[in-house]
């Protein structure tokens, strides 16, 4: 399963009540008319992610699909048929985006959680050994840990996301961000 998360944050002058219904038009159409392998999405406002909007008020969206393979057709049917004009009214919106491309490694596919913590693989430690510290973990709050492909996007390499606040190791020092759901759809 792979993830592609884009952040986004809007215009000093557009009202954050705008830009969330436009996003929400947005899903809505896509989740009416959705693109082959998309398996989910969500959008997220969150704050304090230094590689969105210089960690102001952003948002994160998640569309989780089963390959690569899935990539362009989800990309094709954001711009185009039922989903181009409400797609474009929320683009009109936005100040900026980036985003990246994330491997589900462990726990259970979800787009669901109100917590994340965004971390780099501590200096010395082989991935088995990350894997196997934060299994215990994952299983026991049932989270998923998501690992950046391909070092593409500026965010942390992994993403633990969960329904509660999890305490991970103190060498990962994690980037904690607090997520208020804006839209979620499974497909």
């Amino acid at each position: 399963m792979l993830a592609y998360i884009f952040w986004h944050w809007k215009r000093d002058d557009v009202d954050a009540a705008a830009y969330e219904s436009a996003l929400r038009g947005f899903h809505d159409a896509l989740r009416d008319a959705p693109s082959v392998g998309l398996l989910s999405a969500s959008c997220d406002a969150l704050r304090g992610a230094p590689w969105a909007c210089q960690g102001g008020d952003a948002y994160e969206d998640w569309y989780v699909v089963r390959s690569s393979a899935d990539l362009d057709p989800l990309n094709d049917a954001a711009v185009s048929a039922a989903r181009q004009a409400p797609h474009d009214a929320a683009a009109a919106f936005a100040a900026g985006g980036t985003a990246g491309l994330y491997r589900l490694r462990l726990g259970s596919v979800s787009v669901a959680g109100v917590h994340e913590a965004w971390f780099g693989k501590p200096a010395g430690w082989a991935y088995p050994q990350l894997y196997a510290r934060l299994q215990p973990i994952v299983d026991g709050v049932g989270a998923s840990l998501w690992g950046r492909q391909m070092t593409l996007g500026p965010a942390h390499e992994f993403c633990l996301r969960s329904e509660a606040p999890v305490m991970l190791p103190e060498e990962l020092d994690p980037v904690r961000l607090l997520l208020r759901a804006v839209f979620r759809h499974d497909a």
